[in-house]
């Protein structure tokens, strides 16, 4: 008979004879399986530090990652940057500059909505125009190629003024082409021209300035509002909304338009000379189609900006319109919007030689 315990197959362990004890029954076993042990406690010991290896790998692994998702946005956000930065230097420097053209044209200067300091027809910027035109040697006219109801009395001024500085060095004849509108401040400009031209329907003339407002005087009292406004001189504030106006001051406000009417009315006089009608209503602020404008003298013909080319036989037309920085224009726009909505005024001066 073997000298080895039998085993009980269930717990793998050695079976407890009679009269002996469970603590001698596993003192043997151990001595049994001594080496057994060390051995699974070292595999114990390699399978957590394997554990502990992958942990960290895999922290650091996630760390990377971070690490370069990092240095993507900041390489993406600097080069949007560039990219915005290098738009703009090119609006500005590049794409501004309209390219010499060899052949002989048409030098277009644009002058497209609202004439006002702080809009895309300021007098800054046709002038400009009007002076790059005028210094291409290869431009047989310039052209002022107009849509606009009109808008700043100082702008329409200066580019007036600016017109007529040019056409007294006789080089090259300056033509007014209007589109759709050509009134107010637009004609003012117009008026500045060698020669004005437009179509059947455009609408031109209303030669009279403006000023509009309201009284809320009563309103404001009616909803308990009280209006507290201070200022030094006894009319500094005549013109707030929210205050009545006296009768001296309202007289004084009508020659102050009346003065600025008549420095348009000269103007035009001076631009068009005798070419003019004697009909009384000329200065009224009537607005008037192209063709009704050429028998009073306002237009010297009716043809459109391609009809004028043709008949002077040059097939080419160039743009000499400084162009506008794109976030300038962005900014401009939203801007505008944002004071029109909340009711304030967008431009500095009262005053508007405009079609309302």
């Amino acid at each position: 008979m073997s000298d080895d315990k039998p085993s009980d197959r269930w717990t793998q362990g050695p079976e407890i004879q009679p009269g002996e004890t469970p603590r001698q029954a596993g003192a043997e076993s151990e001595g049994a399986s001594g080496e057994d042990a060390e051995t699974l406690r070292e595999r114990q010991r390699l399978a957590q530090v394997e554990m502990l290896d992958r942990w960290v790998g895999g922290v650091l692994a996630e760390q990377r990652r971070s690490r370069r998702w990092t240095l993507f946005f900041r390489f993406f956000f600097a080069a949007l940057i560039l990219a915005s930065l290098g738009t703009t230097l090119y609006g500005l420097f590049v794409a501004g500059q309209p390219a010499p053209v060899a052949e002989r044209h048409l030098g277009v200067v644009e002058v497209k909505g609202v004439i006002d300091s702080e809009s895309p027809a300021s007098a800054e910027r046709i002038i400009e125009g009007l002076n790059r035109a005028w210094r291409a040697e290869s431009a047989a006219a310039v052209v002022l190629h107009i849509d606009s109801p009109g808008g700043s009395p100082v702008q329409s001024q200066r580019i007036y003024e600016e017109i007529r500085r040019l056409g007294e060095q006789g080089d090259k004849p300056i033509y007014a082409v209007i589109e759709d509108i050509g009134a107010s401040g637009a004609y003012y400009i117009a008026a500045g021209a060698d020669e004005i031209y437009a179509s059947p329907a455009s609408l031109v003339g209303s030669i009279g300035v403006i000023f509009a407002s309201f009284g809320l005087e009563e309103a404001i009292e009616r909803l308990g509002v009280e209006r507290r406004v201070f200022a030094a001189g006894d009319n500094k504030a005549f013109l707030d909304p929210f205050s009545a106006i006296a009768p001296e001051q309202a007289r004084f406000w009508q020659e102050v338009l009346e003065v600025t009417h008549e420095q348009f009315i000269e103007a035009v006089r001076e631009g068009r000379g005798v070419r003019l009608s004697d009909d009384p209503q000329l200065f009224s602020g009537l607005v008037w189609s192209g063709e009704q404008g050429l028998e009073l003298g306002l237009v010297d013909g009716l043809q459109s900006l391609d009809g004028l080319a043709r008949e002077m036989g040059i097939e080419r037309m160039q743009d000499y319109t400084p162009r506008l920085d794109p976030f300038e224009r962005l900014t401009r726009h939203f801007g505008r919007v944002a004071a029109e909505w909340v009711g304030l005024p967008t431009t500095r001066s009262p005053l508007r030689y405009q079609l309302h």
